[in-house]
């Protein structure tokens, strides 16, 4: 499944798709919702990757991400005019689908120890603001280079520093049986890590962010950057298509669920504005700008008749003819 959308905000334009697959998996546990409303200067998405086997990852991760965009589009108008604290409006939020998930496990039986990630970006303007909860990873392509932005609660980065400490062999921590193992997860209970900066990234035309959940990590941080780079100038449904078809190519019998968010950061055009001293003149008018042209010239009067010289002579008429007599 890939849907696109563009819209703008008060200096960017978002261009974005959403790609979500099964992959080789039974169940489809992953959840994702995305809003960037049409000529709003923001936007939001939210993933969500189920954790606990059979049906439960899938409600775990279906009562996050809905109770979670519910939040948030209810108070839209607030975040587009500033007015909330967006950090500290995106830990509320999670609360409340922690909070809810926790409900549901108490009254289904059948939903006990289910849990899942949470990743939530938002963007105002040209700046980001972003909660995490789990692996699911917040990916910014600029300028070549690819940056993840979240801190990973999977058990990999201590595997990967034990490694670089020397306490394993390189090979023995990528293939550590306990990479994926997370450390914080949404479940019902306490949340034991939140990655919410109060500071915000701020993007710029050409950036590309991802947000996805750890089914995109199949493909090595190297193919994702390569992947970017000869797409970073396209559409964002050819971003993502691309990123699929790179997943696809792979033939992974294993492939996990896979949802993501493609966000592309173009410059809003400016408004074409005439001035309309550029237009071309029709006529000019007498007389200086501004001032009423000077009336035209009366027309000389005409000189009066000579006074007919009058004539003593006797006159008489003859047949019409007019005769003088001396």
């Amino acid at each position: 499944m890939l849907d696109n959308n563009t819209t703008e905000s008060g200096t960017l334009s978002f261009d974005v798709a959403t790609v979500a697959i099964k992959g080789s998996r039974e169940y489809q546990e992953d959840s994702l919702f995305s809003n960037f409303p049409l000529g709003q200067g923001f936007g939001y998405a939210v993933i969500s990757d189920g954790l606990g086997g059979h049906q439960a990852g899938n409600v775990a991760s279906a009562i996050a991400t809905s109770s979670f965009y519910s939040r948030l589009k209810m108070i839209e108008a607030e975040i587009e005019k500033g007015v909330l604290n967006i950090p500290a409006t995106l830990r509320e939020a999670a609360t409340n689908a922690n909070n809810l998930i926790a409900e549901r496990t108490k009254s289904d039986r059948n939903t006990k120890g289910m849990a899942c990630t949470l990743l939530a970006p938002v963007i105002r303007g040209d700046k980001l603001f972003w909660i995490s909860v789990g692996d699911s990873i917040l990916l910014l392509f600029r300028g070549g280079a690819l940056r993840r932005l979240n801190k990973d609660h999977s058990m990999a980065p201590q595997i990967d520093l034990m490694a670089a400490a020397g306490s394993m062999d390189a090979e023995t921590a990528r293939n550590h049986p306990d990479r994926n193992v997370l450390a914080s997860v949404i479940n019902g209970e306490d949340i034991e890590m939140i990655d919410c900066p109060t500071s915000s990234i701020k993007l710029a035309p050409g950036d590309v962010l991802i947000a996805a959940s750890d089914g995109i990590q199949s493909l090595s941080n190297v193919t994702l950057a390569n992947t970017l780079m000869q797409t970073a100038h396209g559409k964002s449904f050819e971003i993502a298509g691309a990123l699929l078809e790179a997943i696809r190519e792979q033939d992974d019998p294993e492939q996990d669920n896979t949802s993501f968010v493609v966000v592309k950061l173009d410059p809003k055009e400016a408004e074409v504005v005439v001035d309309a001293d550029d237009l071309p003149v029709l006529a000019m008018a007498d007389g200086p700008s501004g001032a009423p042209a000077a009336p035209a010239a009366a027309p000389a009067a005409s000189a009066a008749p000579a006074a007919e010289e009058k004539d003593e002579r006797k006159a008489y008429w003859y047949r019409g003819q007019k005769y003088y007599r001396d």
